[in-house]
């Protein structure tokens, strides 16, 4: 059988452990092709625009 604990985790550790998990924003950088707002280091969504290519 597997081992149980042996004594539960206080409030206050439970809650510094949950803290850390969280939701960022996300960061976006204007597209030099179109000027839509895209995410970094990936090909635009409306222009297909990487870098000097196009994908």
């Amino acid at each position: 059988m597997p081992q149980e604990p042996k004594r539960r985790h206080s409030k206050a550790r439970k809650r510094t452990r949950r803290a850390a998990i969280k939701l960022t924003a996300l960061s976006l950088v204007v597209c030099k092709n179109c000027g839509t707002k895209t995410r970094p280091h990936m090909a635009c969504v409306e222009c297909g625009f990487y870098k000097s290519t196009k994908a």
